[in-house]
């Protein structure tokens, strides 16, 4: 790999050739990183519209993380959850007072976050609820994606996410996203979650009707049963709110969140809930070596800070609103509708285009890195550190690139 012009072609073939082919990536190979922008192996520089599916919603090696980082590498990296460290009960005691919620479990991966969840409301509805020993059943939507364990894919409506994995894990319902009636008919005295995303991300940037969570915030509570909230991609931020679920004003039993809680630096997740439903969980019922370790979340607290004292909750609002204003007025005829809250927009390509990669592609040629979702969406979410002339930068690149027929 030592030919400048053909390094990328290189990379991208011996990863291919002792590389598992479980995505389809871009023919882009980043090697550096900074703010919004990235550098490829032959030196080519674009503008991140995707943020690392939101991970990196305070920028690409943000100074005040990698400080903490640094600091705490010099410290202590891992204890194991056999002993206390020092940086874990800041950790617990800033989500708790972010999310309204009594008691926090920290993990790595955002899966491994739902699937605490998963357990905590079986758990829950067991010895709080009262439901009959392997009886419990969590209520998903269609078009929901948590993840892709063996239990996350058994609750998933995509044929791709569950083709070849079976035999699936029993005790889930689905019922429409969007649809409070079908949530409140699907309920039996054995229900004890309802599991959402106030924002579908990753099924295209799919906006509930307004009133949605509020109306599902008053069924669950008349039927006692958990409202758990996912907020992986759509928290910290990234709609234009501290979580995406507060456009409500809903207050969830519990709350997942991970990706942009450690700001690209470390795996971090966690679950917060009510100490009602958290105290289910006894030494040895469940855990994770490195969940909570003080390394995760000394970068995790830096990452909390810079979202809060830089005003990225508000920079979001403001460029989203700004941003999907003025790709209105595009009136492209291969867009069919756009969509999104806050620094998080879908863009949905016509019936007879039918496939957003091929603009993805281009932009990428034009400098902007996206991704398309669901076939059909382009989604954008840039870091939430973006300022105004760099969102102008890349709306003129967008607009030039929608306005094309890919097909030409």
């Amino acid at each position: 790999m030592t030919s400048t012009a053909s390094r990328t072609r290189d990379y991208i073939d011996l990863h291919d050739r002792y590389g598992a082919h479980n995505y389809k990536p871009l023919p882009v190979v980043i090697e550096k990183a900074e703010g919004v922008w990235v550098e490829d192996v032959d030196g080519r520089r674009y503008m991140d519209m995707l943020a690392a599916y939101s991970a990196v919603n305070q920028g690409h090696r943000h100074p005040k993380l990698l400080a903490a980082m640094r600091a705490q590498l010099d410290r202590c990296t891992l204890t194991s959850r056999a002993f206390h460290n020092d940086q874990l009960p800041r950790f617990v005691e800033r989500i708790a007072g972010l999310t309204g919620l009594d008691a926090v479990l920290p993990m790595n991966s955002g899966t491994e976050a739902v699937e605490t969840a998963v357990k905590a409301a079986r758990k829950w509805g067991y010895e709080v609820k009262g439901v009959a020993p392997d009886r419990a059943e969590i209520i998903c939507v269609e078009n929901n994606f948590h993840g892709r364990t063996i239990t996350v894919v058994s609750f998933s409506t995509d044929a791709q996410y569950r083709d070849g994995f079976g035999p699936f894990t029993p005790g889930f319902t689905l019922v429409p996203y969007g649809d409070a009636d079908a949530l409140a008919n699907a309920i039996t005295e054995n229900t004890v979650g309802f599991l959402v995303e106030p924002i579908q991300a990753e099924g295209g940037v799919i906006v509930p009707p307004d009133g949605y969570l509020k109306r599902v915030e008053s069924i669950l509570r008349e039927h006692n049963v958990l409202f758990m909230v996912d907020e992986i991609q759509t928290g910290l931020g990234r709609c234009g709110h501290m979580w995406a679920h507060q456009h409500e004003g809903v207050s969830p039993d519990v709350v997942v969140m991970g990706k942009a809680l450690s700001g690209g630096f470390y795996p971090v997740s966690a679950v917060a809930a009510r100490r009602e439903v958290m105290d289910v969980f006894r030494p040895g019922d469940h855990g994770s070596t490195f969940g909570g370790n003080p390394l995760g979340c000394a970068v995790a607290l830096a990452a909390l800070d810079v979202i809060e004292e830089e005003g990225l909750v508000e920079r979001s609002a403001r460029l989203g609103d700004a941003f999907r204003a003025r790709l209105a007025k595009l009136e492209s005829p291969f867009v069919k509708e756009i969509r999104g809250r806050g620094l998080l927009t879908g863009v949905e390509v016509t019936d007879d285009i039918g496939n957003a990669y091929p603009f993805c592609k281009r932009l990428m040629d034009e400098g902007v890195l996206c991704k398309d979702t669901h076939d059909t969406a382009i989604r954008f979410a840039p870091p939430l550190v973006i300022t105004d002339q760099e969102l102008d930068w890349a709306l003129e690149r967008i607009e030039r690139v929608l306005m094309a027929d890919p097909r030409g």
